[in-house]
């Protein structure tokens, strides 16, 4: 594995004197300073990541946080915090630090944050905007990244489609960072979690006694988004009566609140998504033409994972990097097989299903490395027993009564496991209960468990 270069901001010397040689043994650096560098000096591939003790930093740690995730080639950023403070941890992180961790922080706890930089590193950086990381080394989508950052820029409408779990509110949160209202606010809506009696005083806002229980005046979405981005996420979802004055808030660029007497002039960036198609919807008459060619001024499809086959190595290493650090695991690699399976399984639910089945392998890899036994592809369906290891016995089963043989396998299992309940549970393809339970009856009827 590549070496990670990381840079410790921290005032005393104990830290970089207990982190330095459990590093240097995975292979990476750790250089110190007493307080925050000039970013720009970090954006030139000097160091990876850069781990900052809040009290050495002060009060240049936000503005720094938010500097570093601006920069494209910039490194991660971890907080080390002496005292929680949920609040500004959460603070942090929306700056762009990758994670605020709690003092003291073990060695090894680096040690993981390192590896997952250099798996990230390995997977393809891919592109960048704002705070926003899309993952690809796909030709279309490299193309359609391109398209996006000639236009993302100007104030043109963004329609984007492509079938649950593609990515889409990425792609807008993508176009967001890359235009000039990227240091604006990001305002999303589900349209399809919003009830019809309250979208319409969701999207406009509404005026003080504007219906019962309108208490005070409150700012719609378009409002809240004002300088910014607004996402109309799943756009196909809205009722039609309300798709007539969501065209004039687009078109006027002002939007009427429910009881309200004079127009609110907005300056918003809409971008909409979908996973249906909307001209089938037009035909169907649940959505309006004139609407649909208001918002496709930018039409962005995104193909779905099975078509983007180089992907899908590069999405599994980045999660698996991710989750390795989120859920304290040491898992560093994909083995050829459980690369050969992803790649041969069709992933209806696109990159979120690949994202949820990265996360429990993560889980339920053993050692440093995700195996093809460690994919478990859907709900209900154990991971696949794993093949026994060259140089295992190999016992003559026949004419033996099942339960002996039953018992044969389970002692077998858990002798190459070593006796790891959870692991031989996995390979037999039972729950650890009911692992548990059968040792329990062998126990009764005297067997010694391995």
């Amino acid at each position: 594995m590549a070496a990670c270069r990381v840079l410790l901001v921290d005032q005393g010397l104990s830290r970089s004197r207990e982190w330095g040689p459990v590093l240097e043994t995975k292979g990476h650096v750790l250089d110190r300073v007493p307080e925050l560098p000039d970013v720009s000096e970090l954006a030139v591939g000097h160091h990876d990541l850069v781990v900052v003790h809040a009290p050495s930093a002060g009060h240049g740690l936000t503005p720094f946080l938010a500097a570093l995730a601006a920069e494209e080639e910039g490194p991660d950023a971890v907080v080390v915090m002496d005292t929680p403070d949920a609040a500004l941890a959460v603070a942090w992180m929306k700056e762009g630090a990758r994670d605020c961790l709690m003092a003291p922080v073990s060695p090894e706890q680096i040690a993981l944050l390192a590896d997952a930089r250099v798996a990230a590193s390995a997977a393809g950086r891919g592109r960048v905007a704002g705070k926003t990381r899309i993952v690809t080394c796909n030709p279309r989508m490299e193309a359609l990244l391109s398209m996006l950052d000639r236009v993302a820029d100007s104030s043109a409408s963004v329609l984007i489609t492509g079938e649950s779990g593609t990515g889409k509110e990425l792609i807008a949160r993508y176009v967001h960072g890359k235009s000039r209202r990227g240091s604006g606010p990001f305002v999303a809506v589900n349209c399809a979690a919003l009830p019809e009696s309250l979208m319409e005083s969701e999207l406009f806002g509404h005026e003080k006694g504007a219906f019962t229980g309108a208490t005070s005046r409150k700012a719609g979405k378009f409002e809240l988004a004002q300088g910014g981005t607004l996402l109309l996420d799943e756009i196909t979802e809205m009722p039609v009566i309300l798709q007539a004055k969501l065209l004039r808030a687009i078109q006027e660029k002002e939007v009427d609140r429910l009881g309200g007497t004079s127009p609110v002039s907005v300056d918003v960036r809409v971008v909409a998504t979908s996973n249906r198609d909307l001209k089938e919807a037009i035909e169907q008459g649940l959505f309006r033409e004139d609407l649909y060619f208001r918002l496709n001024v930018i039409p962005v499809k995104i193909p779905p994972l099975r078509e983007r086959q180089e992907d899908i190595e590069a999405l599994a290493r980045h999660f698996m990097a991710r989750f390795s650090v989120q859920d304290g695991r040491a898992v560093k690699n994909l083995t050829s097989d459980a690369v050969d399976r992803l790649r041969n399984y069709p992933f209806a639910g696109n990159v979120r299903e690949l994202e949820n089945l990265i996360h429990r392998a993560v889980l339920l890899a053993d050692g440093e490395t995700i195996g093809a036994e460690a994919l478990w592809f859907e709900e209900g369906e154990m991971p696949q027993p794993a093949v026994a290891p060259e140089g295992s016995i190999a016992r003559d089963f026949k004419g033996a009564p099942l339960r002996e043989v039953e018992r044969m396998v389970i002692f077998d299992t858990l002798e190459q496991t070593g006796g790891n309940r959870t692991h031989a549970a996995r390979i037999l393809g039972i729950s650890v209960r009911t692992l548990r339970n059968k040792l329990n009856e062998y126990r009764a009827d005297g067997s010694e468990i391995p």
